[in-house]
Order: C-alpha cells, then sequence, then structure tokens
C-alpha cells in the first residue's frame, strides 16, 4: 500500500433526494497506527481532572492521589515553579534550589551549592510523597520561618501532579 494519502471525491444524484457528496481517503498502515494512537490520547485525555477526581475517592488520602496523578500535567503546573526553580540535572539553582532528584531526597539538602533557610534545615527527614504534599500545599505551615515565596498550591490533585513530575526528575 502506498505511504502517500489518496482522496477521491465522488457526486451522485439519486431521484428527489438532492446531491450527496462520498469522500474516501486511502491511508497507509503506519497512517492508521497514527491515527489510532492520537485518539486514543484524545479518549484518554490527562487533562479530565474530574474523573481522575472520582477515581481518587471522596477525601483521598495522598496515596490514593497518586495513583491517579499525572506527571505531564504536573509538568505543566511546575512551568509556575519554573520561575524560581530549575529541575535539570547539573542545572543552575535560581531564587530556590534546581529540584532534580530531590524527591527521596533529605529536607533542605538537595543541592549543595543553595542556602536552605535554617527553619527548611530543621525539618529533617526526607522528601517523600507525603511530605512534599503537605510543603506545597502550605510551606510556611510546613516549615515556619521559610523563604518560599509562594502560598502554596490549594488543589490536592495538582500537588500530587507535582509531585508526580518530580519523581520523574531523577
Amino acid at each position: 500500500m502506498s505511504k502517500s494519502v489518496f482522496i477521491w471525491v465522488a457526486r451522485n444524484r439519486f431521484v428527489g433526494q438532492g446531491d450527496r457528496l462520498y469522500v474516501g481517503v486511502m491511508v497507509s498502515r503506519s497512517m492508521i497506527l497514527a491515527i489510532a494512537a492520537a485518539l486514543t490520547l484524545v479518549a484518554c485525555s490527562p487533562d479530565d481532572k474530574e474523573a481522575r477526581r472520582r477515581a481518587a475517592g471522596p477525601n483521598p488520602s495522598v496515596a490514593a492521589l497518586a495513583r491517579v496523578a499525572n506527571a505531564a500535567a504536573g509538568a505543566k503546573l511546575f512551568t509556575r515553579c519554573s520561575a524560581c526553580h530549575s529541575i535539570g540535572r547539573g542545572a543552575p539553582d535560581f531564587g530556590g534550589p534546581n529540584l532534580f532528584g530531590v524527591m527521596g531526597q533529605e529536607i533542605g539538602q538537595n543541592s549543595s551549592r543553595f542556602a536552605y533557610t535554617a527553619a527548611l534545615q530543621r525539618v529533617g527527614g526526607r522528601w517523600t510523597p507525603e511530605r512534599m504534599d503537605a510543603w506545597l500545599a502550605d510551606p510556611r505551615g510546613f516549615a515556619p520561618g521559610t523563604a518560599m515565596g509562594i502560598a502554596g498550591l490549594s488543589d490536592p490533585l495538582d500537588r500530587a501532579d507535582v509531585i508526580a513530575y518530580l519523581q520523574t526528575k531523577r
């Protein structure tokens, strides 16, 4: 079968029914697979937040939200964070530390080049999904005295998406 697309148009007149236009398309197998993949992506759109919320259940835990989290949606949300944070291997620190590999690391220790506040260093422990969720929800409540400049992300699903994205950056 040809790799090019062939389109034909035919016009037929049926008695009492007016003109009808017929369009046919001949495509290659690889084009059919590409179209099927695109339709699958649209049908399983990562932007269907309400369906993901329903799947997480009422009053979902961090773990339940993690099961429906979408790293691609988190990447889009992270663009807000990128004003202060980089997230590439070896990337520089900006107003905030580089967050590459932060999940699982000691809190306030991920970047040896960044001057973390004493407030964040006093928290101790490691960045788990639960602790990152608490931080993203209310940085000043999590580490009173922190220099983190945002009030937090109020939507638990947004936080889960950002955490899923951070977990891909190792």
